[in-house]
């Protein structure tokens, strides 16, 4: 295989496995999108942020953050609090219920996985997690 169709193989079934994450994502939980579901892991992992944060960090426009967050907050999935240190800025937090969603989905998302590469071997499971890694970074 040549660079060039290997580029073209990574590409072709880098889309199969977002098209594969998405659709899976909403089988999960019909209400939370892949987007959705990424946005409450981040939200999680910094203990609450700014929208405009969120847009940054996953390079996104500042009005697809706006519509998802409207909508996890009408699934009451997250809510908007006083920055302490700034009352200008309203930080969004997960609610009970966005952290209950969240933890089951990521569950279900890792058996999946788990599932999936079962009969990977060791190195091969290292070495792609090495991979996805060095791609992401």
């Amino acid at each position: 295989m040549t660079a060039a169709e290997a580029v073209e193989t990574i590409q072709r079934e880098m889309t199969i496995f977002a098209r594969r994450a998405r659709a899976s994502a909403g089988r999960m939980h019909p209400e939370l999108s892949l987007v959705s579901y990424t946005l409450l892991g981040h939200l999680e992992e910094m203990d609450g942020c700014r929208a405009t944060d969120l847009a940054a960090h996953y390079a996104l426009d500042k009005s697809t953050v706006s519509r998802q967050v409207a909508a996890l907050e009408r699934a009451d999935l997250i809510e908007r609090r006083l920055d302490p240190e700034d009352h200008r800025v309203q930080v969004l937090h997960l609610t009970d219920a966005g952290r209950s969603i969240l933890l089951q989905v990521t569950k279900s998302r890792r058996a999946a996985f788990r599932e999936r590469l079962k009969d990977w071997p060791e190195d091969d499971l290292e070495r792609f997690a090495g991979y996805l890694e060095r791609y992401n970074a």
